[in-house]
């Protein structure tokens, strides 16, 4: 985009409830011209603008390889994410972007992928995980272990029989089970799946992304299993208000999550960000 924090307007052109205060918003440039020179790398950020209310820092959520609109998968936890669920198919927002750095794609061609996701920790992941299906011969095994509270938190439910498909597969835990709901699953945190795990150290890559205690407690468990600090790419959240690395907010020692992040190998931010570990 020409301008970095200049938003150009966006037409809501879709809506699809995923949870009860979860939502994928599916959209447009009103300029053709700049939706047909947009794209973003898996892991990449748009700053989502409501005129008159304020910005959100807000994960892509839609495969890459598609030109003609893009998603945003949102949790309504904010003022502008609350905001945006008044909206309707037609309204318009303003967008930013893409910001950051992705997950590392070359890095990951060749290589057995394990993907670690938690509660609305799968939307900045699922960009990687359509465009590695959509690019089988290109990546080894995969197995992804997704968490969420409850069964009914679960995102992109209606994909997981898609995804789980030829070398890929994947596990899914809920932390409890309401009474009368089915659930042929793992009942737990997400860690309590790495049981399952087959992947291993040698020639493979790791993903992760949910809440930071998660994340700790991933990173634990993957040390201990012999993976390395720079095989394990994690995907921060901070308050991001400017996306260009200019305000400060999201500042860590000297990273900058809007630009140097939100995706680190765990080697660079280990002794920066003591939540993790």
């Amino acid at each position: 985009m020409k301008n970095p924090l200049k938003p150009e307007r966006v037409v809501i052109k879709g809506i699809k409830k995923q949870t009860y205060d979860t939502t994928t918003y599916t959209m447009v440039f009103e300029d053709n011209g700049v939706q047909a020179s947009y794209s973003f790398q898996p892991g990449q950020f748009n700053m989502v603008s409501l005129f008159g209310i304020g910005e959100a820092p807000i994960s892509l959520s839609s495969e890459p390889q598609r030109k003609n609109s893009f998603d945003h998968t949102v949790r309504a936890v904010g003022s502008v994410t609350k905001a945006l669920t008044r909206l309707q198919e037609g309204d318009v927002v303003g967008i930013r972007g893409p910001y950051g750095s992705s997950w590392p794609l070359e890095k990951a061609r060749g290589k057995d992928i394990l993907i670690v996701a938690g509660g609305i920790g799968l939307a900045p992941l699922r960009p990687f995980i359509t465009y590695m299906l959509g690019n089988r011969s290109q990546f080894g095994r995969s197995e992804i272990l997704y968490g969420a509270q409850t069964p009914q938190d679960l995102l992109f439910a209606d994909e997981f029989k898609a995804w789980q498909s030829g070398n890929t597969r994947v596990f899914l835990t809920a932390d409890r089970v309401p009474k009368g709901v089915v659930w042929i699953h793992k009942v737990g945190v997400v860690t309590t799946l790495f049981d399952k795990v087959t992947i291993t150290p040698e020639k493979s890559i790791v993903l992760t992304c949910g809440p930071e205690i998660m994340m700790k407690f991933v990173v634990i468990e993957l040390l201990r299993r012999g993976f390395s600090e720079d095989q394990i790419y994690i995907s921060l959240e901070r308050r991001m208000e400017c996306g260009v690395a200019t305000c400060g907010h999201c500042q860590i020692g000297p990273k900058y999550v809007c630009h140097d992040g939100p995706v680190f190998a765990y080697k660079e931010i280990r002794d920066l960000f003591g939540v993790v570990i």
